[in-house]
């Protein structure tokens, strides 16, 4: 079956958000639009105290939250600070994002990340669009002790989440669906505070945050450099002239991330220490990797709901030695990672919003167009069957999935750090770096803890984990048991 959506777009673009407009051309090269309406933008000034680089999740995060606490602290105003964006709020990663929420992570530092990000997103559910149903993880046995692990550290972290192992983890999984088929899924953790965000909304609530807290938003300007005098920003570069900088620069540029590592004078390559001793001479600083993720209609009569009635949380399934197999009985992978979660706002209509692993591509990438309307980062044509068959292999309910996948374009990359790992750090005396790996979405409260800092003075504990010195000091991570770079 295809369905058309009740709001089709001939751009490729998502579902269109209020009056969401078509995407320019430029230089002969589509420009990937804003994903909300931008209205009351500043011009560019002559010189601002504090300069964040990008409008997604973090840029707004951290504009957001720096006016906020100068004006409570005393110690300054809202429009202390300036937000540049070429285009607009979330016309990279942010605005394609999948929304999910989650703390599943075998890093074990980045679940304090995640409970601070969590309380940003309590913060203003509404408006953020949040979702708190909910996050369920499922593995084979070869994973329990990875899960046992990350159970403990989320609930040290005051983040609440339960535990079911063998065939407790089977009766606990069987009790939220009772159609879900538990071969192979040995065991379950359930995070509570977790579940996901329309994007969107998020999108808006957060531009509208920095718009009430009085940061000056300056969107279509695009950065081309940085004025640099003995290791220090003085100038931000742009195509409408050069903002001076007293104070500081927050760069949260996202995939654009290698291109202003560069313009800051860092090298491409480094020597990579990990715990053990070993080291890896002349790595890529940045790789990029390809997004695999889409969209399906429920069919009529078809819910994603629990046995108790109530939404779904969301659902992630890595089976690392099961494959994947369609109804034809032909292979598609030989392992299972799926992820899931409802997603009416994003498919226009009752339906599931969800992906597979990354596809690592490397230290180079062509950056524009972003997204969906570049023919280099589509889903692979496998991906349709992959999404659907796993769903099948799950749920009784989506045996028959297949033609109900929406069928149109499905694109976006991200810029991964050597260790898959965000690097939160100052990458010259005055200029910040917030580079999140492609985990950003969920870890808005990452701007939250920067904020502090730069009104503080002091490194919030939650980063610390994450400088690039540990890359050289033998702290680089690494230790995860899983297929994916995500976890």
């Amino acid at each position: 079956m295809n369905r058309d959506g009740p709001n089709p777009s001939t751009n490729g673009e998502w579902y269109p958000f209020q009056n969401r407009g078509a995407p320019a051309n430029k230089d002969g090269t589509l420009v990937n639009p804003s994903v909300i309406p931008v209205v009351n933008v500043a011009d560019l000034p002559e010189k601002a105290r504090f300069v964040v680089v990008g409008a997604g999740v973090h840029g707004m995060s951290t504009a957001w939250h720096l006016a906020m606490l100068l004006e409570q602290s005393g110690k300054g105003k809202g429009s202390d600070v300036v937000l540049i964006d070429k285009q607009g709020p979330g016309a990279g990663a942010t605005g394609v994002a999948c929304g999910c929420i989650r703390n599943f992570y075998m890093t074990g530092p980045l679940h304090a990340i995640l409970r601070e990000s969590v309380a940003v997103w309590e913060s203003d559910p509404v408006n953020f669009g949040f979702q708190q149903v909910g996050y369920v993880s499922v593995g084979e046995a070869n994973q329990e002790a990875d899960y046992v692990k990350l159970h403990q550290s989320q609930n040290d972290n005051g983040y609440a989440s339960d535990l079911y192992t063998g065939r407790e983890a089977k009766a606990y999984l069987t009790s939220l669906w009772p159609d879900f088929k538990t071969a192979n899924c040995d065991v379950v953790l359930h995070e509570k505070p977790s579940g996901y965000a329309g994007t969107h909304m998020a999108v808006w609530g957060l531009d509208e945050k920095c718009r009430q807290w009085g940061v000056r938003r300056v969107y279509g300007t695009e950065v081309s450099g940085y004025d640099m005098t003995n290791g220090r920003v003085t100038g931000v570069i742009t195509d409408r002239g050069t903002v001076l900088v007293d104070e500081a620069v927050v760069v949260s540029a996202g995939s654009w991330m290698p291109i202003h590592w560069a313009w800051l004078g860092k090298s491409a390559k480094l020597d990579v220490t990990y715990g053990d001793g070993h080291q890896e001479v002349g790595m890529d600083m940045w790789t990029f990797w390809k997004l695999l993720e889409g969209e399906a209609y429920l069919p009529d009569g078809v819910d994603f709901r629990t046995a108790a009635g109530k939404d779904s949380p969301v659902l992630h399934v890595e089976l690392m030695n099961t494959p994947v197999v369609g109804p034809d009985g032909r292979e598609i992978l030989d392992h299972v990672y799926w992820y899931s979660r409802y997603a009416a706002e994003r498919v226009g209509a009752p339906g599931l919003q969800g992906g597979t692993i990354p596809i690592k591509l490397g230290p180079q990438a062509v950056l524009e167009p972003y997204g969906h309307l570049n023919d280099l980062y589509q889903a692979d044509d496998w991906f349709a069957d992959y999404y659907c068959a796993v769903a099948g292999m799950l749920f009784g309910r989506f045996e028959n999935l297949r033609g109900y996948y929406k069928e149109r374009r499905n694109g976006g990359i991200g810029a991964f750090t050597p260790d898959n790992v965000p690097v939160f750090d100052w990458v010259a005396d005055n200029a910040f770096m917030t580079a999140d790996s492609n985990h950003g979405y969920k870890m808005i409260g990452v701007g939250k803890l920067v904020a502090r800092m730069l009104v503080d003075g002091e490194m919030p504990a939650e980063l610390r984990p994450f400088g690039l010195a540990r890359y050289s000091t033998g702290g680089t991570f690494g230790d995860r048991n899983s297929n994916c770079p995500w976890v």
